[in-house]
């Protein structure tokens, strides 16, 4: 473990090196993604203009969830977002090759190697963001709660990253640009969205096979609600159902690789 934090160090320290060096692309990745969090807020509150509940939800907890996804979303920018870019491309291209001579996990360099240092003055700023939401939420929220619904956030995003993976390991098999990719970003916005919205077996779907809805729908529904119990299920059922199979794709996947000498 003590190695691979190392590791991870001198990936943050080649991160920030390389990010100094684009001065013009940093602050635009900073501005595109507050503007985006900007409208995600914006389109909510207009909604609320015309009505007072949406997905039995009222606009206290509404505000939550926003600022809930967006930290997700920052979180995601920051850690993973351009490791999902350069994942399908490093084994389409031979890459891979390198990284599977390492004394490490070869699965470690292609999901973490990345790190976006301008992105990360967006997870600061949302992370504040979301702390006024808490600190000003009208209703009382239980200390212990709020301790568990940080790393349910966490979680939240690692779920978002290993769902994406999923999608793009298909590349394994198809030696297409960006596997599945476009079908991922297609079904991903019902992130942005109350699970309160959907009924029947599509709200089932999203919080099983499809757990757009277990990233940050339910660990507001766990802070906010009383059946809490259930709620940490069905989120950590989701999550190690996901990650199991991220990693089965992931070994199999790694025995149809063709390596660039071959």
């Amino acid at each position: 473990m003590t190695r691979y934090l190392r590791l991870y160090a001198h990936f943050l320290r080649f991160s920030f090196s390389k990010a100094m060096e684009f001065r013009v692309d940093f602050f635009f990745r900073v501005f595109m993604d507050l503007f985006f969090y900007f409208v995600q807020f914006v389109f909510f509150n207009v909604i609320y203009l015309h009505t007072n509940m949406l997905g039995g939800w009222n606009i206290d907890q509404m505000q939550l969830f926003v600022a809930t996804y967006i930290f997700i979303d920052a979180f995601h920018m920051t850690f993973f977002a351009n490791n999902t870019w350069w994942f399908p491309i490093s084994i389409n291209r031979g890459d891979l090759d390198y990284y599977l001579t390492r004394p490490a996990s070869s699965f470690f360099f292609l999901a973490f190697k990345e790190f976006a240092a301008n992105s990360l003055i967006n997870l600061l700023l949302t992370g504040f963001f979301l702390g006024y939401i808490l600190f000003n939420y009208p209703e009382p929220l239980s200390p212990l709660k709020i301790l568990v619904f940080l790393p349910l956030l966490i979680n939240g995003a690692f779920l978002y990253f290993m769902t994406f993976l999923i999608f793009l390991m298909s590349v394994f098999w198809t030696s297409s640009p960006r596997g599945f990719a476009d079908v991922f970003y297609a079904g991903e916005k019902v992130m942005h969205r109350p699970d309160g919205i959907f009924n029947g077996y599509m709200r089932k779907f999203f919080l099983t096979i499809l757990p757009f809805s277990v990233m940050a729908s339910l660990p507001v529904r766990f802070l906010t609600e009383n059946n809490e119990t259930s709620i940490l299920v069905q989120i950590i059922g989701a999550s190690l159902l996901i990650y199991s199979i991220v990693f089965i794709l992931w070994r199999l996947g790694l025995k149809n690789y063709s390596s660039a000498s071959s």
